[in-house]
């Protein structure tokens, strides 16, 4: 993903935990996710690798494609 598309991303999946009314921990709690990992994917700063967003989508109740419909 180029930057843009980062911070877009980082701030879906910020926008679907606040939806669920979840804290960053209660969120990374539920699924064995590292705060600090998703604190940086909301900032857009990393790229998730494969098995984080397959957590994030878990625990956040949605499919790959929602976690992806970010444009």
């Amino acid at each position: 993903m180029q930057i843009e598309e980062l911070e877009k991303f980082g701030k879906h999946i910020k926008k679907l935990r606040k939806e669920r009314n979840l804290t960053l921990v209660n969120l990374c709690y539920k699924n064995d996710l590292e705060p600090s990992t998703v604190s940086r994917i909301e900032k857009g700063l990393v790229e998730p690798k494969y098995f984080t967003l397959v957590k994030l989508a878990k625990a956040l109740d949605v499919d790959m494609n929602t976690l992806f419909n970010f444009n």
